[in-house]
């Protein structure tokens, strides 16, 4: 190659390092003033704007109020009273008096047993008894006779002590007639089977015609009106159990496990049971219904609240308000310029599906945001609402800043392009 062209090529690399140079130089200037322009009208200036802006957040005074004092846990009812009818003797059923699911009342007829074996037991306990009563009444007039002024001079000491000790003996015979005759009436009436309490019938395991025999199943009776829940509780709350008992009855509520209404709120603690299980660290507690609506069953699983006592002037917030972290729960708190700090705040128990009770950290009328936490941080502007209030609509200048503001940040993003 001549030293012609090496000059040639020479000189093309210096002017392609050169352009490079010079791109590069151009651009830079070009991307400093992207984000300059970006600054005074771009992005950053609409966050600081966006920061100063108010965010709305429902907001709620903290009260004081009584709150009661529960303790919650789960419970099983049981029935008051449970009966299987069984007949006491045995026989044909003729016939079943009830239908399976009806109410029954105290003394009213179940069913019926052939009793024609047991009347005649009966009658022929009676037939005895008329017997020896006459008998008795023969072996009286003869004693009498004898044992008169007339014929007692007659008659010797030895027939007089026969004619006496045969009084005794018919005397004693009318009294086993008798207790014969009872014993029947018993039997007789045991062919009729009565309600032993009241009580819903449940399924009948009998039908009539089939001999049945003593001991044998018929229904299970079972007392609704008044009923039990029986639950158990750790045994660290034995001591307030029984100091809240000493104070009065206590009152307990049924909870319903779906939606936490109250099925049952007028029942009483019965009974604290009198050992505390070794293996679940428990102790188990009775309280009675009454059960008026039938609302309560037998085997099913209730939710139990039992109020011990009450707490005077607590300072409640709804539960919402109190957020929690790793260290401590906390609320924001809403200052009078409007601005939220963080407050480090104590739970002194829930009072009921919607408030807790705050037992430090706060004061009577102190406001809590309660709803839109997640956009707040120390020291920022709030809107303050009301439960259930929507923020106010944007006004028309509010819009067309938010206009230009996009619009700005559109230009400022294509400067660096």
């Amino acid at each position: 190659m001549s030293r012609f062209w090496k000059i040639v090529l020479l000189v093309i690399a210096v002017l392609f390092v050169f352009g490079i140079g010079y791109r590069v130089l151009g651009g830079g200037k070009k991307a400093g003033g992207g984000p300059a322009a970006t600054a005074n009208g771009g992005g950053a200036w609409g966050e600081n704007k966006e920061d100063s802006d108010p965010v709305p957040v429902t907001v709620v005074a903290a009260e004081r109020k009584n709150v009661p004092v529960y303790l919650t846990t789960q419970g099983t009812v049981a029935a008051y009273n449970t009966v299987t009818v069984s007949p006491q003797v045995g026989g044909e059923l003729l016939s079943v008096n009830f239908k399976e699911g009806q109410t029954v009342k105290k003394g009213e007829l179940l069913a019926r047993i052939d009793p024609r074996t047991f009347q005649a037991q009966y009658d022929q306990a009676a037939a005895s008894k008329r017997q020896n009563q006459a008998l008795l009444a023969t072996a009286q007039s003869n004693y009498e006779r004898s044992n008169s002024d007339a014929y007692r001079q007659f008659v010797a000491q030895t027939d007089l002590t026969t004619l006496r000790n045969q009084v005794t003996q018919y005397q004693a015979a009318v009294a086993a007639a008798q207790a014969t005759m009872d014993q029947n009436k018993v039997q007789l009436d045991y062919t009729r089977i009565v309600s032993p309490i009241d009580g819903v019938a449940g399924i009948r395991a009998v039908d009539p015609g089939n001999v049945v025999s003593a001991g044998t199943a018929l229904v299970t009776l079972t007392q609704l009106q008044p009923i039990y829940v029986l639950f158990n509780l750790p045994e660290q709350q034995l001591e307030a159990v029984r100091a809240a008992q000493s104070a009065g009855p206590l009152q307990t509520a049924t909870l319903d496990r779906a939606g936490g209404a109250v099925v049952n709120a007028d029942g009483k603690l019965q009974v604290v049971d009198n050992q505390i299980s070794a293996t679940s660290g428990t102790f188990r507690l009775r309280a009675e219904f009454p059960n008026a609506d039938k609302a309560l069953w037998p085997g099913q699983y209730v939710n139990v609240r039992m109020q011990l006592n009450e707490l005077p002037d607590a300072v409640v917030v709804p539960a919402e308000a109190v957020q929690r972290s790793s260290a401590s729960d906390f609320v924001y708190l809403v200052k009078p310029d409007n601005s939220v700090t963080l407050r480090d705040v104590v739970q002194g128990g829930q009072v009921d599906d919607s408030h807790v009770v705050i037992s430090k950290g706060l004061q009577a009328g102190d406001k809590v945001v309660t709803e839109g936490q997640f956009r707040l941080k120390e020291g920022v502007k709030v809107n303050p609402l009301q439960p259930g209030q929507a923020p106010p609509a944007p006004s028309e200048e509010q819009l067309k800043a938010a206009g230009q503001k996009r619009g700005g940040g559109g230009r400022g993003g294509r400067g660096p392009r």
